[in-house]
């Protein structure tokens, strides 16, 4: 059975098999992960009303790939009031956002009490609202600075409103690449421990892929059998979101940005590779819209949500800083010849548009 074949017929394929398929023919490779995608979702492309946080941007890491943390090239720090953030709540509350999505720097001095009162605050008064918050990288930066067991803080994230996990702080998972882009920060191991042990609590998260940098074909392919390996074992990976590396305003220095072909094949080849992970997301933010409309038939169901505002990524140069107005991000979509469906954090749908 050739790898074609064997693929439509279902069935795993080996790290060096998917490493071959960057040699395929783009829309060949796209068909095969479009057949997948059109088995599991049909012509349903998901999205939910949501809404990015970044409450600040004080960073005790030094990653080079990062335009956000005011410690390197961004001079102007800032940190959040409580009341600033349930401002914002209040606000996008008022207008069917569904989500709150809560991260940002590894701020030194804040305190912990500041990270676990304001996801309280919020799920006290807005009860119906998702509140997804704190990626590995900030979970292991919390354990290590306040003298915590990663159980500890994963058991005062529940106890405090958190419903589920972003997939920040993945990076890239060989650590020869992670000690060269983000030394210091969490180990692939500790964020593979720290997401298990938020699957065992019977909460879901989301896992992400940072790419178009230093990193080989053969990293990205590794980085998406260490998720499928533990996929097996927790089943709690709702999605997988390969983000597009930014160029602008930090330290990796990368002089060209990464073809629209390469992104395209590597969402693909996730689609194929990733068979226990239901949700590949073409997160727009990163891509661009248009090129995250074209990833709807190279295997992504998904397109994030309306987002309104985001910090990190538009520090780095991505179009992203003020969101998408939902009557257009559904627009697009349809015009793109798929179905949207709005959907709740954990993939409920809610409304077909």
């Amino acid at each position: 059975m050739n790898l074609k074949d064997k693929i439509l017929a279902g069935h795993r394929i080996s790290f060096e098999e998917a490493l071959t398929l960057y040699d395929m023919e783009l829309f060949d490779l796209g068909e095969l992960a479009d057949t997948i995608r059109k088995n599991r979702h049909g012509k349903k492309t998901y999205f939910n009303i949501n809404r990015h946080i970044n409450p600040t941007n004080v960073c005790a890491d030094v990653c080079k790939f990062c335009a956000y943390s005011a410690t390197r090239k961004n001079p102007n720090q800032y940190t959040m009031t409580h009341d600033e953030i349930l401002n914002i709540v209040k606000d996008i509350d008022s207008r069917g956002a569904k989500e709150v999505h809560i991260v940002s720097a590894h701020n030194p001095n804040t305190g912990l009490e500041w990270y676990l009162e304001i996801f309280k605050k919020i799920k006290s008064a807005y009860p119906h609202i998702h509140v997804k918050a704190l990626t590995a990288a900030e979970v292991d930066f919390l354990s290590r600075h306040y003298g915590k067991s990663y159980d500890e803080i994963l058991d005062l994230m529940v106890q405090n409103g958190v419903d589920s996990m972003p997939g920040g702080g993945a990076e890239i998972f060989d650590e020869k690449v992670r000690d060269y882009i983000c030394k210091g920060k969490v180990t692939s191991e500790q964020w593979f421990e720290i997401h298990r042990k938020w699957h065992e609590r019977g909460k879901k998260s989301n896992v992400t892929m940072l790419f178009g940098h230093v990193e080989s074909r053969a990293n990205r392919i590794d980085h998406m059998m260490r998720i499928r390996s533990l996929q097996d074992v927790t089943g709690g990976f709702n999605c997988f979101i390969p983000l597009v590396y930014q160029t602008e305003n930090n330290y990796l220095n990368i002089k060209e940005p990464i073809t629209a072909n390469e992104i395209l094949k590597t969402m693909a080849i996730s689609r194929i590779v990733l068979d226990n992970v239901p949700h590949l997301k073409a997160y727009w933010v990163t891509s661009t819209v248009n090129l995250a409309l074209v990833a709807q038939e190279f295997g992504a169901n998904d397109l994030d949500g309306t987002i309104e505002k985001e910090s990190i990524n538009s520090a780095a140069g991505a179009k992203s800083a003020n969101g998408v107005k939902l009557e257009d991000f559904t627009a697009l979509i349809k015009n793109s010849g798929f179905i949207p469906v709005e959907r709740d954090s954990v993939y409920n749908e809610i409304k077909v548009w």
